[in-house]
């Protein structure tokens, strides 16, 4: 929710921000959002100070940045040709958060050598309802 909340709060620009854990684990055990260093809503930038900043605090907590999360504010959340382009570490996760319709919409994928693969997303203490049970539901 932290990360759907300063994604919301970098409107009109794209937000952004690092994801810190286990380097490849599955989990990520702290939330470091950043400046938009491009402020851009076509795209995002990282100033590098503010990574070395996360990275000695990842460090400090025994956890390594483990990949990133950005938003796209008028298009589905899903890796753009640039956001490809600029995914340097295969062993990252790069998170989406799309705020193109009413309701946020996050996804996260793996991109290694352009090749895209979508991974799941769960988020702790929150269940997800299936399109029948919604409709059932209140």
């Amino acid at each position: 929710m932290e990360m759907v909340a300063h994604c919301i709060r970098g409107l009109p620009d794209e937000a952004c921000g690092l994801l810190v854990g286990a380097y490849e684990g599955p989990e990520v055990t702290h939330l470091f959002p950043t400046v938009n260093a491009a402020a851009s809503a076509m795209v995002y930038e990282i100033d590098p100070k503010e990574m070395l900043g996360v990275d000695r605090a990842a460090r400090a907590l025994g956890a390594d940045i483990m990949g990133c999360f950005h938003s796209h504010t008028h298009t589905d959340a899903y890796p753009s040709p640039t956001d490809v382009a600029q995914a340097f570490d295969p062993g990252w996760h790069y998170v989406l958060v799309s705020l193109r319709d009413t309701h946020p919409v996050l996804r996260s994928y793996r991109i290694v050598d352009g090749t895209i693969t979508e991974e799941p997303v769960e988020v702790p203490g929150l269940e997800w309802l299936g399109e029948g049970e919604r409709q059932g539901a209140g």
